[in-house]
């Protein structure tokens, strides 16, 4: 199952236009966007998602939530964050539709990948990322099952389209039947199944603390905040190389890898700052780093072959980087 296919439609960071606002739930709205000429979109695949720049200078991810098989638009869902930092708010109150909003990706971090059976288990907006794998494993025939919780039924986005699926979802606001009921939805063996969460921090650790024996890869996450990884494993500086650029670099404790390779005028895509969105993932050519994000996985982590440079650190006195 492909990943994350490019086409050569429109190109990253390209302007798109907002053709449908529309509110889908409390506190949610959807945007569809299509390029403003008609043009074919890069292709993607369920988990993706893309970077909207908005007119206000802020970047902000969203997971795409539509038809990845509609050549010509996508489709994200945005929770309005009483306590965010302004991104949410814009696309609620002045992004209008007509607007032209850039858009970076589309890139993926939480990709669907093969096997027998599938659990969905998704709480409140993170019903998104969700939505176009059940899609996926329904075309191909696979079973699955969606857990699905949100604090009012009201306040919980895209039931409609759930409900052509019957029974295989499970719709459970908290209000009026209380927290999901995991250990039972998890107490199947998982051998053959691969369970993908999505939703709050407190939704992620428990179906982490359900799943603890489980096989490794079985359990796979996305998360819209980013997780407790405690303290840096050392707290003295380290010298970073960039390979491409010759530079050698030192990193102190208070600033990030990004910080001193942006301070010495190398440019490097980045965006949330805080090890979610999976931007600023670069390659690594020798050193051991201090992976400090949410977004790899054991594997990914174990080999030590990449890491992202907003929050991850070294564990050794040099990193080379492909910089």
């Amino acid at each position: 199952m492909p990943q994350n296919p490019v086409s050569s439609g429109a190109p990253a960071n390209a302007a798109l236009q907002v053709v449908v606002k529309e509110v889908v739930a409390e506190g949610i709205v959807a945007l569809t966007l299509r390029h403003p000429d008609g043009r074919r979109l890069p292709d993607w695949a369920p988990g993706a998602h893309i970077d909207l720049l908005l007119p206000n200078g802020l970047t902000r991810q969203y997971s795409l939530c539509g038809d990845r098989w509609d050549a010509y638009s996508y489709r994200v869902g945005v929770l309005r964050e009483s306590a965010g930092r302004g991104g949410s708010a814009y696309v609620h109150d002045v992004l209008a539709e007509g607007d032209l909003v850039g858009v970076g990706g589309p890139r993926n971090n939480f990709p669907l990948v093969p096997a027998p059976r599938y659990l969905f288990i998704a709480g409140g907006i993170g019903i998104t990322p969700l939505l176009p794998m059940v899609r996926q494993a329904e075309l191909m025939g696979i079973d699955w099952q969606l857990l699905y919780g949100g604090r009012t039924r009201t306040s919980m986005a895209f039931r409609d389209e759930l409900a052509a699926y019957g029974d295989r979802v499970s719709v459970v606001p908290r209000d009026e039947q209380g927290h999901l009921d995991l250990s039972a939805h998890l107490a199947a063996d998982a051998a053959d199944a691969k369970v993908y969460v999505c939703g709050p921090g407190p939704l992620l650790a428990a179906v982490e603390n359900c799943c603890t024996d489980w096989p490794v890869g079985t359990l796979r996450t996305e998360r819209f905040v980013p997780k407790d990884n405690g303290a840096p494993l050392r707290d003295e500086p380290f010298e970073v190389e960039l390979a491409r650029s010759g530079l050698a670099l030192t990193v102190t404790p208070g600033a990030s890898v990004l910080d001193a390779v942006q301070a010495a005028g190398v440019d490097v895509l980045s965006s949330c700052r805080e090890g979610t969105c999976g931007t600023c993932e670069t390659t690594v050519l020798a050193g051991a780093p201090d992976h400090r994000d949410s977004v790899l996985d054991d594997e990914e982590r174990s080999a030590g072959d990449c890491m992202l440079i907003c929050v991850s650190r070294s564990c050794s006195d040099r990193l080379v980087l492909d910089l």
